[in-house]
C-alpha cells in the first residue's frame, strides 16, 4: 500500500530530490529574476553540417517507412501498431535516435530527435509515444545520465537496436506524489518479518534487492524488454535507503502484466498495469546510488519534456496545413470560409501559434544540444506551455471544420471524403497536459526554481525558522541581496526606444519583454513579502507568474527564431517577420492580462467556495442525476 506521508514530508522528498546547483547560466532563470539575458538565446548555436546530414538522412527514412508501411486507420481501429511497422522503426534504428554511436545508436541531436517525433505523430500518436517513452524517459536516458560505464555498454546496444524500454514510476495510489510510494526494494541480505503485499519480504538471496509492487501507467509496458523501475529501499545498517532506481530484463521471474490500460485517444499505445512480485535484482542494476532515484526521474524529464513539446509542434504545425486547405475550398455564404471574419481570426490563431511554438522548440533543443546553458527552465516551459496552447490549437481546428472535424476519419473515408483525423487529434492531445507533469505540478514546479535565488538569500527570514539571532543573521542577508538586486529591476534597456533595433520590426517586443521581465521579478517579490512561507499555499498566482513568464520566453524565442530565419533563408524572411508579429502580439496580450489577474482576482473566493463543495454544502446540486458509475469510493483499497 502507499505510505502515509504528511504535506512536509512529501514535500522534503521532492526538494531532496532536486538540482540543486546552478553549475551553467539559464536563461529562463535569469529572466524570472529580472535580467532579461538575450544573448544566451541569440545568435542561436549554429547546427553541426554533421550531425544535420545524419539527422535529414534519418528523417527521410523515417518519412519513407510511414508513407509505405503505415495505415493510421488501422492502428486507430484495432489499437495496436503492427509488428510491421515497429520492425521497420527498429530496422532504420528509430529505437536508437538518442543513444550514442559508440553504443551502437544513431547519436541524433536533440533538434533532430524532436522533429523526428513531430514526424511519427502526426501519422499516429502512439507512434511518437513509443518512440519518446522508449528513449526520452526509457532506459537509454537515466543510463546515459547516470550510469556505470558497465551498464552502458551493456544495456544501451540493446535498447538502441530492437530492445524495447519503459519507465515504472507511477503507482495506483502515487501520481505526483513520489514520497507516497509503496513499491520496496528489500536489500536481501535482511531478514525482515513478511507482513503484507507492500511490506518488505524476505528472500534467502545474496547480491542484490527484492522488488514487491505494482505500477500504473506504464507507457510500453505491455512490450518492453527491458526496463527501469523505481522503488523505494528500506533504510537500514549499510543502507542509504530512499527511492532509488534499478533496470532489469522485463521478462524477470516475479513480473506479470496485470492489464493493459486502455484510454480516451492514444489508441495503439501499450500501457499497463505491472506487478512485481519478489522480483530479484543484482546490485550491479541499481542506477547510481540508494536514494537516487527521484533525482534520477526529475532528471530525466528535463530534456524528456521537449519530446511533448516536439509533439505539439507537429500536430500545431499539420493544423494550419488542415486549416488552410479546409477553409480555402469550404465555401459558404457566396464565400471560402477563411474568408469570413470569425473563421479568420481562428486561422490567424493556428498558424501563429504554431510558429511560436516552433520557435520555443528550436531555441530550447539547440540550447540542449549546445550543452552550454542549463535548459531544466526551458524544458518545462515548453512542456506546460506547448500542451496547453496546442490543445486550444486542435480545439479551433475542431470548430474550423465543423461537424467534419467530431467525425472520426473511418467514418469520413467510408463516405467518400478525405479522412482527415480532426477529432483523434484532439483525444490524442488532451493526455499531453497530464503526462510527465501535469500542468498544475508543472506550475509550481517551475515556480520552485523561479524563486530558487530568493529562497537562499530570504529562506530564513520568510520561513521564519530559527531563533532570535537566526532571524536576525537572515534578515541581515535578505537586506545585503535586496539593496542591491531591487535597484536593478527599476530601469532597463526596455525603456530605450532604439533598444534591440537590429530587429527591425520585432524589435518593440523584445523591449517589451526586457521591461516585464523586471515587473515580473518585482511581482514576484511583492507576493513573497506580502505571503512569506504561506506563497506555497498561493499556487494559483505562482502559476499566473510561471505563465507570464512562459510568454516572456516565447515572445523571446520567437524574435530569435525569426531573426535567424531571416538571415539563413532570406526569401522566408518577410513571412518569419510576419508570423513573429503575429504570435508577439496575441502572447503580450495574454501576458498583460496575467500581470493585472495577479492582484485583481477572485482567487480566495473561490477557494472558500471549493472548500464548501468539498464539505457537501452544495451536495442539493447533485440531486436527480443518476451516477451511472455506480456507488462507492473514487479510490479503491488497495492490496
Amino acid at each position: 500500500m502507499a505510505t502515509h506521508v504528511s504535506e512536509k514530508e512529501a514535500r522534503d522528498v521532492v526538494e531532496a530530490a532536486r538540482e540543486a546547483e546552478w553549475k551553467l547560466p539559464s536563461f529562463g532563470k535569469q529572466l524570472f529574476l529580472g535580467d532579461f539575458r538575450l544573448d544566451l538565446i541569440h545568435p542561436q548555436p549554429r547546427l553541426d553540417p554533421e550531425a544535420v546530414e545524419k539527422g535529414e538522412r534519418f528523417l527521410a527514412e523515417l518519412r519513407t517507412l510511414l508513407e509505405t508501411e503505415v495505415d493510421p486507420l488501422e492502428i486507430e481501429r484495432e489499437s495496436k501498431i503492427p509488428d510491421h511497422v515497429v520492425d521497420g522503426l527498429k530496422k532504420i534504428g528509430a529505437l536508437g535516435m538518442k543513444v550514442y554511436p559508440e553504443y551502437g545508436g544513431l547519436g541524433l541531436s536533440q533538434l533532430y530527435y524532436a522533429r523526428a517525433l513531430g514526424i511519427a505523430g502526426v501519422y499516429h500518436s502512439a507512434l511518437c509515444t513509443l518512440l519518446s517513452a522508449h528513449q526520452s524517459i526509457g532506459v537509454a536516458e537515466p543510463l546515459r545520465m547516470f550510469g556505470s560505464e558497465e551498464q552502458k555498454r551493456k544495456w544501451l546496444p540493446m535498447v538502441a537496436k530492437d530492445h524495447i524500454s519503459a519507465f515504472l514510476l507511477t503507482e495506483p495510489d502515487v501520481g505526483s506524489d513520489p514520497a507516497r510510494m509503496g513499491s520496496i526494494a528489500t536489500p536481501v541480505d535482511e531478514m525482515p518479518v513478511a507482513k503484507g503485499y507492500d511490506d518488505i519480504v524476505a528472500h534467502p538471496v545474496e547480491g542484490g534487492y527484492e522488488i514487491t509492487g505494482r505500477k500504473l501507467w506504464a507507457t510500453n509496458g505491455t512490450v518492453a524488454d527491458i526496463v527501469v523501475v523505481m522503488a523505494k529501499v528500506p533504510k537500514s545498517d549499510g543502507h542509504r535507503g530512499g527511492i532509488s532506481a534499478f533496470v532489469l530484463p522485463y521478462n524477470t521471474p516475479g513480473i506479470s502484466i496485470e492489464h493493459r490500460n486502455q484510454f480516451m485517444g492514444l489508441h495503439g499505445i501499450e500501457n499497463s498495469v505491472t506487478r512485481l512480485e519478489k522480483v530479484f535484482v543484482p546490485e550491479e542494476n541499481r542506477i547510481a546510488r540508494e536514494g537516487d532515484g527521484l533525482k534520477i526521474a526529475l532528471s530525466t524529464l528535463n530534456t524528456g519534456r521537449l519530446s511533448l513539446m516536439a509533439i505539439a509542434v507537429g500536430a500545431s504545425k499539420w493544423a494550419t496545413k488542415i486549416a488552410r486547405e479546409w477553409a480555402s475550398e469550404r465555401v459558404q455564404w457566396g464565400r471560402p470560409i477563411g474568408e469570413h471574419d470569425a473563421v479568420a481570426q481562428k486561422l490567424a490563431f493556428i498558424a501563429g501559434s504554431a510558429f511560436g511554438l516552433e520557435a520555443m522548440l528550436d531555441v530550447s533543443a539547440r540550447l540542449a544540444d549546445d550543452k552550454r546553458n542549463d535548459v531544466r527552465i526551458e524544458a518545462a516551459l515548453c512542456k506546460v506551455y506547448g500542451s496547453e496552447l496546442s490543445w486550444r490549437v486542435i480545439d479551433e481546428l475542431v470548430q474550423v471544420r465543423g461537424g467534419r472535424g467530431y467525425e472520426t476519419a473511418a467514418s469520413l473515408k467510408a463516405r467518400g471524403e478525405k479522412p482527415v483525423p480532426v477529432e483523434q487529434c484532439m483525444r490524442d492531445m488532451r493526455v499531453n497536459r497530464i503526462f510527465e507533469g501535469s500542468s498544475e505540478i508543472m506550475h509550481l514546479l517551475i515556480a520552485r526554481e523561479a524563486v530558487d535565488t530568493h529562497l537562499e538569500a530570504a529562506g530564513g527570514l520568510i520561513m521564519g525558522d530559527g531563533d532570535a539571532k537566526a532571524k536576525a543573521d537572515a534578515a541581515m542577508k535578505a537586506g545585503i541581496f535586496y539593496g542591491k538586486w531591487l535597484p536593478q529591476l527599476a530601469v532597463g534597456k526596455g525603456q530605450n526606444p532604439r533598444s534591440y533595433e537590429e530587429f527591425g520590426p520585432l524589435a518593440c517586443y523584445l523591449r517589451y519583454v526586457e521591461r516585464s521581465s523586471r515587473k515580473l521579478a518585482r511581482s514576484t517579490f511583492y507576493g513573497m513579502a506580502r505571503w512569506q512561507a504561506k506563497l506555497e499555499k498561493k499556487q494559483t498566482f505562482l502559476g499566473r507568474i510561471v505563465d507570464i513568464g512562459a510568454e516572456l520566453f516565447a515572445i523571446s524565442a520567437t524574435v530569435v527564431y525569426a531573426d535567424r530565419i531571416g538571415r539563413e533563408q532570406p526569401e522566408r524572411k518577410a513571412g518569419a517577420i510576419e508570423l513573429a508579429q503575429l504570435f508577439c502580439a496575441m502572447a503580450k496580450r495574454r501576458a498583460d492580462t496575467l500581470f493585472h489577474e495577479l492582484w485583481a482576482n477572485d482567487d480566495d473566493d473561490r477557494y472558500a467556495a471549493a472548500q464548501k463543495v468539498l464539505a457537501g454544502r452544495y451536495s442539493w446540486l447533485e440531486e436527480g442525476i443518476p451516477d451511472p458509475s455506480g456507488d462507492g469510493p473514487m479510490m479503491p483499497p488497495l492490496d
